[in-house]
C-alpha cells in the first residue's frame, strides 16, 4: 500500500477504521491498536509489492515467522492474529476479498514450544535438489548453507553486506536485533556456496544504494525480501517432501541443536546466536533432553518386547 493511502476515503483500512468506529463503538486506543496491527503487515507486504486485499495464506504466515524471528511474544502475536482475523472478516463481508488468507493461521502456543528440527540428511537434501542451471540456482544453495552454518535470523541474512565478509578468516559480521554486531564462524562449505555465488553476482544489474548487499533480486537487483526467502524454503521443503512445520527459523533451531548435541558448550550457542540471556538459548537443551529421552525409548533392552519375553 502507497504511503498515505489509510488516508484514502475508499482504501480498504480507511472504511475498516470507520467499521470499527461507527459498528463496533470500539474506544480510540482500542481501535488505533487494531489498525496499528493491521498495518504492520501492510508494511510487510510492500516488499512483494502487495496490498493487504492481494494477501494469500503464505503471506501472512510468512509474516507471523517474521515477528517470532524479531522475538515478538506469543501473547503479542496472538493479538496481532485476532486483529487480523477481524480486518479480514470485514473486507470478506464488505465484498473486498472472496477469500481469507489468515483463517487457517494458527494461534501461537504460550507454553514453552519445543520447534521442529531438521536432520543434517535433510539440509543436505533441500539443497541438493537446487537447480543450478536456473539464474537464481546458485545464491539459493548460498541461502540455504549461510542460514545454517552461521544460525542467522532471516533479517539478518537479508541485511547481510559484502563487507560484512572475513571469509579468508572464516567469519562474518552480523547485524543483530537491536543494531547489535557480532561475529560468528562460517564454515567451509557455506564459504564455497558465498564465493560461488558472489562470482555470478558481479554480473548482475545491481540498483543504486545495493551494490554492499550480498543476497540480491535477480529481477530488481536490490536486497532480498524476508518474505522471498520463507517462498524459497517452503518451495525446497516440497520439492524434498519433508513433513515438518519448516520455515527459515528452522535452520537457526537446527544449526544450535546439532551444536548442542555435538558437545558445544551453552554459552559459544548464546553468543553465535545472539542471545540477550542464556536463558532463551536453554531451549535446545529442552529439545537434547526430548531426543535423548526417544532414543532411549526406542533403543533401551528393558523397552524392547521381544527381549523382555526372553
Amino acid at each position: 500500500m502507497k504511503k498515505g493511502v489509510i488516508n484514502t476515503a475508499k482504501s480498504p483500512i480507511a472504511r475498516y477504521r470507520r467499521y470499527l468506529q461507527l459498528e463496533k463503538s470500539m474506544t480510540e486506543n482500542t481501535l488505533e491498536a487494531y489498525i496499528g496491527d493491521v498495518l504492520k503487515l501492510d508494511k510487510f507486504l510492500e516488499a512483494a509489492q502487495k496490498d493487504t486485499r492481494e494477501a494469500v495464506h503464505e503471506d501472512v504466515q510468512a509474516f507471523f515467522e517474521s515477528l517470532t524471528d524479531v522475538g515478538v511474544h506469543p501473547r503479542s502475536r496472538a493479538r496481532i492474529l485476532s486483529s487480523l482475523r477481524s480486518y479480514y472478516s470485514f473486507l470478506k463481508m464488505d465484498g473486498f476479498i472472496s477469500g481469507n488468507p489468515v483463517e487457517n493461521i494458527q494461534s501461537p502456543a504460550f507454553g514453552r514450544h519445543l520447534p521442529d528440527v531438521l536432520a543434517l540428511e535433510e539440509i543436505d537434501s533441500m539443497i541438493n535438489v537446487i537447480d543450478l542451471s536456473t539464474v537464481e540456482g546458485q545464491r539459493n544453495r548460498a541461502i540455504i548453507e549461510t542460514m545454517y552454518s552461521c544460525g542467522l535470523r532471516v533479517s539478518e541474512l537479508c541485511s547481510l553486506r559484502l563487507s560484512d565478509l572475513y571469509l579468508d578468516d572464516e567469519f562474518v559480521r552480523v547485524l543483530g536485533k537491536g543494531g547489535k554486531q557480532r561475529l560468528v564462524p562460517v564454515s567451509s562449505r557455506a564459504i564455497a556456496e558465498l564465493r560461488a555465488y558472489i562470482a555470478e553476482r558481479a554480473s548482475m544489474n545491481i540498483a543504486p544504494g545495493c551494490e554492499d548487499y550480498i543476497f540480491l533480486s535477480y529481477r530488481r537487483g536490490k536486497p532480498l525480501s524476508r518474505i522471498t526467502v520463507f517462498h524459497i524454503v517452503k518451495e525446497l521443503v516440497a520439492a524434498v517432501g519433508i513433513n515438518k512445520n519448516v520455515s527459515p527459523h528452522t535452520f537457526r533451531h537446527s544449526f544450535a541443536t546439532h551444536l548442542l548435541e555435538g558437545g558445544a558448550n551453552l554459552r559459544a550457542i548464546q553468543s553465535m546466536l545472539g542471545h540477550e540471556s542464556i536463558s532463551t538459548t536453554e531451549i535446545y537443551t529442552h529439545i537434547d533432553r526430548t531426543r535423548l529421552r526417544q532414543e532411549i525409548i526406542e533403543h533401551h533392552p528393558r523397552n524392547n518386547p521381544m527381549r523382555r519375553k526372553k
